[in-house]
């Protein structure tokens, strides 16, 4: 069977810019991964995103002309990226792409991605999958997480137990027992408010290295607030986003008085906690975690990990060892996510969402 090539575009919940990824699938066999491209958001168009979180005014056309940008921004990022690798759109069988989160909201079988798919075929000329979630929202699953299935393929091993721990904007793990179909679920907040106060205290994207944190201490009331929030009480399937863990609701804890500091330290350790607990509980097995995403470059937030995790005899490791960067993991699953569609496999971690049955996600625009 000849060798197929995808490229799967992610944007996630930090909002900081578009990855893409190129792969290589011979058939519904993973191959390898090929390439890497990431576009940055304009400033302008990060701030007029995060104000759809919240209900506005004339929502309909700002959520349709920011789908149109983004769209152009995801092109840019394919025609980037197969400069890179000296491709042409032919040599391509499928984009998937993931689309802007802007509204997550299971309990109501519903998830907004923004993105003009079918813009986004026409600028790339290439068929173009998107919609991932929907279907498995339609049968009654949270549409989320959606990459088990894809870290099954890919990471698990039939010796051991393995968790994938993915801290994007919101941090997800996935259990990867042997014999056994994936699951995993949302953990709570990853870098999401980490990247919120450092933007509300000193106008950066980021603590860069976590160097801010690194400077303050834990702030044992404020985190036994933080850690009070149902969500964490919830059982799997669960999926969160910024409806619950937002700037605003990190702000009604405050006084004021604090030092900036010392909170970001707190959200720190509200992050590591809040992993290592659902760990714990779910896979408490497991002597091998394997780390991707933004998070994984927060330097105090991974010696936080480890200080959590090495008593127990848990291993932490990058992604990279299993032969994938870690900055590479997510949109290389919208990649796989579109083989799955082409191939006609069903794709969703049923087990993970909640869902009724496996399901093949998604919804393809010719170019």
């Amino acid at each position: 069977m000849p060798t197929q090539h995808y490229i799967g575009i992610m944007s996630g919940t930090s909002m900081d810019g578009a990855d893409a990824v190129l792969i290589a699938m011979q058939g519904k066999q993973w191959q390898r991964a090929l390439a890497h491209s990431f576009v940055p958001y304009p400033a302008s168009l990060k701030t007029e995103l995060l104000a759809l979180q919240n209900i506005g005014e004339n929502e309909l056309h700002r959520s349709q002309i920011l789908a149109q940008q983004l769209s152009h921004i995801y092109a840019q990022t394919v025609h980037q990226l197969l400069a890179h690798s000296q491709m042409q759109p032919e040599n391509i069988t499928a984009i998937g792409c993931h689309g802007q989160t802007i509204r997550h909201a299971p309990e109501h079988q519903y998830s907004i991605q923004l993105v003009n798919l079918p813009l986004l075929a026409e600028r790339t000329g290439i068929f173009t999958i998107g919609d991932f979630r929907s279907r498995d929202l339609a049968a009654g699953g949270q549409g989320a997480p959606l990459v088990p299935a894809f870290h099954q393929a890919l990471f698990a091993s039939p010796a051991e137990t393995r968790v994938v721990l993915n801290i994007g904007g919101i941090a997800n793990i996935s259990l990867l027992a042997p014999n056994q179909p994936p699951i995993g679920f949302d953990t709570g907040a990853g870098n999401m408010l980490l990247d919120a106060w450092t933007q509300h205290v000193w106008q950066q994207p980021y603590d860069a290295n976590g160097a801010k944190a690194a400077q303050g201490k834990v702030l044992p009331r404020l985190l036994g607030s933080l850690k009070a929030h149902p969500y964490f009480r919830l059982p799997p399937p669960k999926s969160t986003g910024r409806e619950l863990f937002s700037l605003a609701w990190l702000q009604s804890y405050l006084s004021g008085n604090e030092s900036p500091f010392d909170v970001q330290r707190t959200l720190v350790q509200f992050t590591a906690e809040t992993i290592a607990d659902a760990i714990f509980q779910a896979a408490s097995n497991t002597r091998h975690i394997y780390i991707c995403g933004g998070g994984i470059q927060n330097t105090t937030l991974m010696h936080t990990l480890a200080e959590l995790f090495t008593p127990h005899n848990i291993a932490l490791h990058s992604t990279a060892r299993l032969n994938l960067n870690p900055q590479w993991v997510e949109a290389a699953a919208f990649a796989w996510l579109a083989a799955c569609w082409v191939n006609q496999t069903p794709s969703n971690p049923h087990h993970a969402t909640g869902a009724h049955k496996p399901l093949i996600l998604g919804a393809g625009y010719f170019a």
